[in-house]
């Protein structure tokens, strides 16, 4: 176990305190047992007061802490998922199986538990630092399939050299296989609590330089037609939603999935390409659909615009008629979709 995770155990269990009505001794017994490096008896005991208490979240999370230092990455990873199927509102167990999951190398599987983990707790710091590392090894990635499909790419070259530089330069060596789980919690205030991040090549220290080019800042508005042309009116707004819900009618899923930011919230929480499947089915399922989009109101603040309006769905086997919002972000001269809620 890492310096780091010792003296945070205890912290991590008092971050779940509010689950239960009075928390148990055992626990802060079970995790003297762990940081002290007796894992056989801290799981032994772990699994008698799991016996007792199932559900238990404070139990659960420290055991997945015990598996990991026990090098046993796979049933830690399922105790840590069943958390949070049953306490989705908790960014700790969201953090730590991207942990384990970078040390395996899964990094898109870390990258999407990472969002996840910060939309429970937006204010996350380590969740925010432990993302641009996994950012970065994918980064690094990409830059060498690149250089595999096309060696003379000079441009991929400086890239990956630049990415590699500041990866070696003067960071930690990584830990140990197994003893990377970060455990810090909201207890902590993570925003300003210091806490060991995802375990692949290093942490940079710096932001990584990831253009060749460096290009001159836009000039900002020096006026109010100037600020509108630059943020997009409220007409174009209208148009693009328009757009949006004709691409829908035609079920021309390519078009209407275009319409949706890299960074969507997908109404469920699920992962962004599950999303996609499901909504490519229901639109190219029914033999008809028909989307309208009546009486919307449009608010615009700086790049970030709100639609609302009345949504008449027909299709050859479905009806509906409910109130929608859409919150969509201005990005390269366009109106994308970062948000959708329905109502009834």
């Amino acid at each position: 176990m890492t310096r780091f995770l010792r003296s945070l155990v205890a912290l991590a269990l008092a971050g779940f305190a509010a689950l239960s009505a009075a928390q148990s001794n055992d626990l802060p017994e079970i995790s003297k047992l762990l940081r002290s490096g007796q894992h056989a008896q801290a799981l032994e005991r772990i699994n008698q007061y799991l016996a007792g208490k199932p559900k238990d979240a404070q139990g659960r999370f420290l055991k997945g802490l015990i598996l990991t230092e026990q090098n046993k990455a796979t049933e830690a990873i399922e105790i840590l998922t069943s958390l949070t199927r049953d306490y989705p509102e908790l960014p700790e167990p969201y953090n730590n199986l991207a942990v384990l999951y970078a040390s395996q190398g899964q990094y898109e599987k870390a990258r999407q538990s990472l969002e996840q983990s910060i939309r429970t707790h937006p204010a996350y710091a380590t969740a925010y630092e432990n993302l641009g590392d996994v950012y970065t090894k994918l980064a690094s990635q990409a830059y060498d399939k690149a250089l595999q499909l096309d060696s003379a790419n000079t441009t991929a070259q400086t890239k990956l050299a630049l990415m590699r530089d500041l990866v070696s330069s003067g960071t930690k060596p990584p830990p140990k296989t197994g003893a990377s789980v970060v455990a810090s919690t909201r207890a902590q205030e993570p925003a300003k609590a210091a806490a060991p991040t995802i375990p692949i090549q290093a942490a940079p220290k710096a932001a990584p330089v990831a253009a060749t080019e460096v290009k001159p800042a836009a000039p900002k508005p020096d006026s109010v037609a100037d600020a509108k042309a630059e943020n997009g009116s409220t007409e174009e707004l209208l148009k693009t939603v328009t757009a949006w819900a004709k691409a829908w009618s035609s079920r021309d899923v390519n078009a209407y999935l275009s319409f949706y930011g890299p960074d969507f919230k997908t109404p469920g929480g699920e992962a962004r390409h599950a999303w996609e499947a499901e909504r490519r089915r229901r639109i190219t399922s029914p033999k008809s659909i028909e989307v309208l989009v009546d009486s919307p109101k449009a608010s615009i603040n700086a790049n970030i615009a709100t639609v609302s309006f009345r949504q008449s769905f027909r299709s050859d086997t479905l009806k509906v008629n409910s109130s929608k919002t859409l919150v969509l972000v201005r990005s390269n001269g366009k109106w994308l979709i970062q948000q959708e809620r329905t109502g009834n």
